[in-house]
């Protein structure tokens, strides 16, 4: 590998229209060194790969490959100057063996070099043993387990043996055997020379691995420095967990049904094809209880919730009231009490505020239809304000609030709230939380929030489920989060 391989960075900027996606980022990764690119989804971090792979185009700055400019290029001329890049979701082509797929990325890019070099099997052979793909070459993809499924896009992106190799979200999917194999060979990777950009949601993933940190949030750099740095930052400590935190707990002795919780879920775990969404959860919610579960987008929370709302295949226990809801619909699930209000919001935008309140409310008699909406208007004002109003035409709180009050409308024994928060200004955030609280001191529902804002969902927890790569990693007060699993949240 040539030790003058390097990747620069000044000040690029991207704008879509009115939204600027990249201010002004720089950075530099030299030949043998990882450099870590984090911050939270919408923070820009894929769109500096794609200016820096040429999928788009900067509005501004420089991005030079050992030293020559590279900005504006095609993908194709990018790639021939010696970058290769590695894609979060894999995309083998299905017809064609391990040993083919690798071989395509071999095969000449020029009519007048057709045929391809007579060594070119034997060069995908050591690719393949390279990355521990040897001993399924002659497989389909779709007999793979996920983690052979990365190393395929590995071994692509290595075949023309890149200088500077992007990596997107290497672990997402991964279990923790996987990771740290996955780990080991792009350290060794970099040990031949490579500049590699390392793209991933959080510090904590990815820090034993990189030699430098720089996070985003919003297009913008907050910080860079070492990994221990990064993590010690007040910026990047504020993004992800939002401020100081505040807690009111009740302890779990004050709940009646310790011996058989309201909500039960056991050993679970979900896979998406070959990737693993959920290994071995289990949480466990009273009658009346407020749960948050905290984790980085990613980490597995909507995938949780659906599974409990009878949306996904799983295996495991999922109880409530120790009956099993296993082969219930989502519909059954929802009219037995446990009610979702969808991170995607999924309102009928072109429907009237008040006639998506109405369909929460079809399965009531009139007279109770009439109670709850007059409760839910109490709770919501603004909603009776604009009941006559499309859904689509509400800002974003405000259709955050109808999904919520939607929800409300099924009158649900267990309320899940996926990511209420996402998106929304910090007044709204306020108003949302008083709703939250409110429902906690006068009602008797039990919550189930999930949010990667601490600073939110930990105020209004009774207890708290740390989900990270698809596990549990920590459970406990609130009170005990900052010290016990604040920093390692990061």
């Amino acid at each position: 590998m040539n030790d003058c391989a390097s990747l620069d960075v000044g000040h690029v900027t991207k704008r879509f229209g009115g939204l600027v996606a990249v201010k002004d980022i720089s950075l530099n990764v030299k030949a043998g060194e990882i450099l870590g690119l984090i911050g939270p989804n919408g923070s820009g971090k894929s769109t500096v790969m794609k200016l820096i792979m040429g999928i788009v185009r900067p509005d501004a700055g420089s991005v030079r490959i050992s030293g020559q400019e590279v900005a504006g290029l095609p993908s194709y001329k990018i790639a021939r100057m010696g970058v290769g890049i590695v894609f979060q979701h894999s995309r083998p082509l299905h017809r064609q063996t391990v040993l083919e797929n690798i071989k395509l990325a071999l095969l000449p890019d020029k009519l007048t070099r057709l045929f391809a070099d007579p060594g070119i099997e034997a060069r995908v052979r050591a690719i393949a043993e390279r990355v521990g793909l040897s001993a399924v070459l002659d497989r389909l993809p779709s007999t793979l387990p996920f983690a052979d499924l990365r190393k395929i896009e590995i071994a692509k992106a290595i075949a023309r043996d890149p200088k500077v190799l992007l990596i997107d979200e290497p672990f997402a999917g991964l279990t923790q055997q996987e990771t740290a194999a996955f780990s080991q060979l792009i350290a060794e990777l970099r040990d031949d020379g490579r500049a590699i950009l390392l793209v991933d949601h959080n510090v904590k993933s990815v820090a034993r691995l990189v030699d430098r940190v720089l996070a985003m949030y919003v297009g913008e750099q907050i910080a860079e420095g070492s990994a221990e740095q990064v993590m010690g930052d007040a910026t990047v400590r504020r993004v992800y967990l939002g401020g100081s935190i505040e807690t009111a707990a009740r302890p779990e002795s004050a709940f009646s049904d310790a011996a058989t919780p309201f909500l039960e879920v056991e050993k679970l775990s979900v896979h998406y094809g070959k990737a693993q969404a959920l290994e071995d959860v289990s949480i466990h919610v009273h009658a009346g209880e407020f749960v948050s579960v905290v984790g980085l987008n990613g980490a597995g929370k909507t995938t949780l919730f659906n599974a409990i709302s009878g949306l996904l295949p799983y295996v495991g226990e999922i109880r409530q009231q120790g009956h099993a809801l296993r082969g219930l619909s989502a519909a059954r699930v929802a009219r037995n009490g446990i009610v979702q209000a969808p991170e995607g919001r999924e309102l009928f935008v072109d429907m009237t505020v008040r006639e998506n309140l109405d369909l929460g409310a079809h399965h009531l008699a009139p007279d109770e239809s009439a109670t709850q909406i007059e409760w839910l208007f109490e709770l919501f004002p603004i909603l009776r304000e604009r009941q006559g109003q499309a859904a689509g035409t509400l800002s974003g709180g405000e259709q955050q609030m109808l999904t919520i009050a939607r929800a409300l409308m099924m009158k649900p024994k267990l309320l899940i709230l996926d990511e209420p928060t996402l998106g929304l200004a910090p007044i709204i955030l306020e108003q949302i939380s008083h709703i939250i609280e409110t429902l906690r001191r006068t009602t008797s529902i039990s919550m189930l929030l999930g949010e990667q804002n601490v600073t939110f969902a930990l105020p209004h927890a009774d207890r708290v489920y740390v989900l990270e790569h698809a596990r549990i990693v920590w459970e406990g007060p609130p009170n005990r989060f900052a010290a016990e699993a604040g920093r390692g949240y990061l």
